[in-house]
């Protein structure tokens, strides 16, 4: 086990133990914090099916791994990868795949019998999948013309893309980003669950461009094409690459050598990024769960204040009708004959005497107790619910990014408050997640600097 492996297992051993009992305990799932931590580096490759995402694998591992061509030639979702040491290469379904717990793919049974059947994993001997993956996934489509997939194809992508530490979106030279599909994961899935720093943009097939004219047009296309989909202005780097065995003049294409060799490193140094995602992943969480506990933090906070006050005012009335409460009832009944305060006066006082106050100290608080549960804690709830982004302060656009991540959990649990949240609070939690992304995080982040 290398020291990347070893910091990797310290990193989900501390994390689980500290984060996966409060995430319970704000009944978020923490499989995603396990599953993010398991098994090996992914590199995710995505695009049309004539943008040569095949014939790159091919080239990367040295060997015809996938088949290739211009027309659609595999509709699964293939990871490929090598075998443990001392095992044979095989190849493994879906339906094992999404059961086998050692795995991150687990949560991919919800997708049904028909994505499975669309998933495999293969086995094959090759130094540079030691510690990687690559998935190999279905030429996107136009949604508008093509048939339905038989499960939904962009949540299958989001979830992929959340466990890959690199995604290769990859296009060619004549259908330059204008796919359905590609827009729509570009647009929305991608940004969802992933980071832009895990994004790598490819222009492939270059050498069938008929002249250099041909091909500035296809890249100023592709330029348009993702400045509309991104919903930026400025251009991401686009790596311009083909397949030297392949091209038709590859003496032409010389000048892109080193692009091409930059691009392939890139893709077989995702290992080493690795520990730095794990680390993103666990802050992004730790974050949303701290920010879910500040809210609540501020909602028992309120609560408690309520409740001061209403004790305060329960207390001033139960003195008052402890001392004065007989007096009252003697004006209307001529009983008791003896006040609590005249017996008091000629300290002759005795149980009779505290009867009366008793009931009437008891009637107080339990009223003002009524009334606190059911008028002024329902009340309080009602107005955290509907507006719960008052309670604290969105002051920075990586707060307001995480706000709506958890506001939808945040709701929820405050609907489901009780009095227990104002009596015990959550400032416990708060401190405890404090001293993780202060500590533990901040000093796994120094080893990797």
């Amino acid at each position: 086990m290398n020291e990347s492996q070893r910091l990797q297992d310290d990193i989900q051993t501390k994390s689980m133990a500290k984060l996966a009992p409060l995430l319970n305990s704000y009944k978020l799932n923490c499989d995603s914090l396990a599953t993010a931590l398991k098994w090996k580096s992914i590199v995710l490759l995505l695009g049309n099916y004539s943008s040569g995402k095949s014939t790159l694998i091919n080239e990367l591992l040295g060997s015809n791994i996938q088949l290739t061509g211009q027309s659609p030639t595999d509709d699964s979702f293939t990871i490929i990868t090598s075998p443990d040491p001392g095992s044979e290469p095989k190849d493994i379904i879906g339906s094992s795949l999404v059961n086998d717990e050692r795995m991150p793919f687990t949560a991919f049974k919800e997708y049904g019998e028909q994505f499975m059947s669309h998933f495999a994993l293969k086995q094959i001997d090759s130094p540079q999948l030691a510690d990687m993956a690559i998935i190999d996934t279905p030429g996107m489509l136009d949604s508008i013309t093509e048939k339905d997939r038989g499960f939904n194809y962009n949540r299958v992508i989001g979830d992929l893309a959340k466990l890959a530490d690199l995604v290769v979106l990859m296009f060619d030279p004549h259908k330059a980003g204008t796919i359905r599909e590609v827009y729509d994961t570009i647009r929305n899935t991608l940004p969802a669950n992933t980071g832009e720093d895990r994004i790598i943009f490819v222009m492939s097939r270059i050498d069938e461009c008929d002249n250099p004219a041909d091909l500035i047009r296809s890249y100023g296309t592709l330029c348009w094409n993702l400045s509309q989909m991104t919903g930026r202005k400025d251009i991401p780097r686009i790596f311009m690459t083909y397949a030297p065995d392949l091209s038709r003049v590859p003496e032409s294409m010389a000048a892109w050598n080193n692009e091409r060799a930059e691009l392939k490193d890139k893709i077989l140094a995702a290992p080493s990024l690795r520990v730095n995602h794990i680390l993103q992943h666990i802050d992004k969480q730790a974050h949303e769960l701290r920010m879910i506990s500040e809210v609540l933090t501020a909602f028992s906070n309120k609560g408690r204040l309520l409740l001061r006050k209403t004790s305060r005012a329960a207390a001033s009335t139960a003195l008052f009708l402890f001392f004065f409460l007989d007096i009252i009832v003697r004006e209307f009944t001529g009983l008791p004959e003896t006040t609590l305060i005249s017996s008091l006066l000629s300290g002759t006082v005795g149980w009779p005497n505290l009867l009366i106050p008793t009931i009437g100290v008891g009637s107080a608080t339990f009223l003002i107790s009524l009334f606190f549960s059911r008028v002024q804690f329902p009340r309080l709830k009602k107005q955290s619910v509907t507006e719960p982004e008052k309670l604290i302060d969105l002051d920075s656009d990586y707060r307001q990014q995480l706000w709506t991540q958890v506001n939808a959990q945040v709701r929820l649990l405050l609907k489901a408050a009780g009095l227990k949240d104002v009596i015990v609070g959550h400032q416990i939690n708060l401190r405890k997640i404090d001293k993780f992304i202060s500590g533990d995080l901040q000093n796994y982040y120094k080893k990797i600097s």
